[in-house]
C-alpha cells in the first residue's frame, strides 16, 4: 500500500505521477540500462550484450527510458534499507532479469551514487518539463488576463492601506513577469541537468581498468557523455558526487518557481476576500459549516505549496555545504524525499495556477467601489505634486486629512480658479505607464524579445 497518496497534500493530489516511488524505479533501471549501451556505444560492449539488457528490462528509448521491469517498488524499498540505498539490492535483482552472458555488464565499474543520481535527475527532468509546459501555459492565460484588463483602473495597496491607482492589467502583468523569468530559470536548470558517472570515489578508475582490460583505454573518457547521451541528460564535466550544484540550482530554479505562483496565489487570496470582492476563482470551494462560503481554493493549495518551498530548498543548500569526503555520510540521502517532494508540490502547484486562471474573474462594481473609497484621495500623491506651490504644504496637508467631500473642497477654493478639478481627481488620468508596461508582456513570448 502507498504511504502517501495526498490525504494531506491536496495541492499535490492527482498531480504527481512523475514523481512517485514507481517513476524513481523506472529511472533507477533506465539509468542501469543506459550504463549498459553506454559501453557498447564506446565499443567495450557486445551490442548483442546491450541489445539482450534493454529488451529484458523493456527499454524504450532515452527520453522514456525503461517501462515493464516487472519490479516491485514496496520490495526494492525494504530490501533497501539495510544497505542504506535501493541501487544495492536493485543490481541483483537486474541481473537476475538478463541473460547470462550479459550479466557482467549491468552496472559494471559504477557506484550506487552514480546511478542513484543520474536516476534522480532523469525524474527531476521528466518533471521539470511539464513544469515548463505548464507555466508556458499559465503564461499565455496571464498575458491574456493582463491584456484585457489593461485599461481596469484599481486601488494599489502598499503596506495594505490604498497608495495609488494601478490598473487589473498592471498587476496581472507584474504576475506574469514573475512567472516568466521563473520559467526560464527552470527550463535552463533543467536543460543543464548532468549525468552522473565517476565509479567509486569520483576518479573514474574502474572505468579505466575495465577499457584497459578490453584493449581501450582511451573509452573510459568518453564513456561519461555516452551514458548521458543514453540516459538523456547533459554531459557532465566531472564527478559531481560531492559538488552538488546540479541539485542547488534546480532546487532554486524549483523555488523560484512557487515564489512567482505564490506571489499571483496570495494577491487573488486577499482581492477575493469578501470584504475587498475585486476578484473570483471559478470554482471556488464550500465549507463543512458555512454554506454561504466560496472559498479560493486553488489560491489557497498554491499559497501551502509556496509556503514549503523555501524549507525544501534550504535542505538541499544544507545537504550540499555538508557533502563531506567523497560521499557524504546523511547528506546525499537528505536530498532524495526532498528534491522529489519540491519537484512534486511544484507540479501541484503550477496545474492549480492552471485552473485558477481558466475561471478568475474581475468584479467590476467592486473595483470601482473600493476606488472610490477615499473620496479621491488616493490621488493625494498626485495632488501634492501639482497642487502644493499653489497651496503651501500645510494647506494641502489639512486638505488631504479633512472629511470633507475633496472635490467640493478644491472647487471652493479661489487659488484653484481655472484648474479642471475633476480632471485631476480622475484614478485613470494617473496610472502613469501602467498601459504600457502591460503592453510590454505578449504573448508568443518571441514577441516580446
Amino acid at each position: 500500500m502507498s504511504i502517501d497518496v495526498g490525504l494531506l497534500s491536496p495541492v499535490t493530489a492527482g498531480y504527481d505521477e512523475l514523481v512517485t516511488d514507481d517513476a524513481v524505479l523506472d529511472a533507477l533501471v533506465t539509468a542501469e540500462v543506459a550504463l549498459v549501451r553506454a559501453y557498447a556505444t564506446v565499443g567495450l560492449a557486445d551490442p548483442a550484450h546491450a541489445d539482450a539488457v534493454s529488451h529484458a528490462l523493456g527499454w524504450v528509448d532515452p527520453t522514456s527510458g525503461c517501462r515493464g521491469h516487472g519490479l516491485d517498488a514496496a520490495v526494492l524499498a525494504c530490501a533497501a534499507v539495510s544497505g542504506g540505498n535501493p541501487v544495492i539490492p536493485l543490481v541483483g535483482m537486474l541481473r537476475d532479469r538478463v541473460p547470462e552472458a550479459a550479466k557482467p555488464w549491468v552496472h559494471r565499474g559504477a557506484t550506487s551514487q552514480d546511478i542513484l543520481d543520474s536516476a534522480l535527475l532523469v525524474v527531476a527532468r521528466n518533471a521539470g518539463v511539464r513544469l515548463h509546459e505548464s507555466l508556458l501555459s499559465v503564461e499565455a492565460d496571464l498575458a491574456e488576463f493582463a491584456a484585457g484588463h489593461r485599461n481596469q483602473v484599481a486601488a494599489a495597496r502598499t503596506l495594505t492601506q490604498h497608495a495609488v491607482p494601478t490598473t487589473v492589467g498592471l498587476r496581472a502583468a507584474n504576475w506574469l513577469r514573475g512567472v516568466r523569468r521563473a520559467a526560464d530559470r527552470l527550463q535552463a536548470a533543467v536543460a543543464a541537468l548532468p549525468a552522473q558517472l565517476g565509479g567509486a570515489a569520483g576518479t573514474l578508475a574502474s572505468f579505466v581498468e575495465i577499457a584497459s582490460s578490453e584493449g581501450d583505454p582511451a573509452a573510459a573518457s568518453a564513456l561519461p557523455a555516452a551514458f548521458a547521451a543514453e540516459v538523456g541528460l547533459a554531459a557532465p564535466a566531472a564527478p559531481w558526487h560531492t559538488t552538488r550544484w546540479p541539485i542547488t540550482e534546480l532546487g532554486d530554479a524549483l523555488v523560484q518557481v512557487l515564489d512567482a505562483l505564490g506571489k499571483f496565489a496570495a494577491d487573488v487570496a486577499t482581492l477575493s476576500r469578501t470584504e475587498i470582492g475585486e476578484l473570483t476563482e471559478g470554482a471556488g470551494g464550500g465549507s463543512s459549516a458555512m454554506p454561504q462560503k466560496q472559498n479560493p481554493v486553488d489560491a489557497v493549495l498554491i499559497r501551502s505549496a509556496a509556503l514549503r518551498a523555501p524549507n525544501l530548498g534550504a535542505t538541499l543548500h544544507l545537504a550540499a555545504a555538508l557533502a563531506v569526503d567523497e560521499r557524504p555520510d546523511g547528506a546525499w540521502h537528505a536530498e532524495w524525499p526532498t528534491l522529489r517532494e519540491l519537484l512534486r508540490v511544484a507540479l501541484g502547484a503550477t496545474a492549480h495556477a492552471a485552473s485558477l486562471l481558466e475561471g478568475l474573474t474581475v468584479d467590476s462594481v467592486a473595483v470601482a467601489r473600493n476606488l472610490a473609497s477615499t473620496n479621491g484621495r488616493i490621488l493625494a500623491e498626485r495632488l501634492s505634486i501639482a497642487l502644493r506651490a499653489v497651496l503651501g504644504k500645510d494647506a494641502l496637508s489639512a486638505l488631504l486629512a479633512g472629511g470633507e467631500d475633496l472635490a467640493d473642497a478644491l472647487r471652493a477654493m479661489p487659488e484653484l480658479e481655472g484648474i479642471d478639478v475633476d480632471a485631476l481627481l480622475d484614478p485613470a488620468d494617473y496610472t502613469g505607464l501602467a498601459g504600457d508596461l502591460v503592453d510590454d508582456v505578449r504573448t508568443p513570448r518571441d514577441a516580446a524579445r
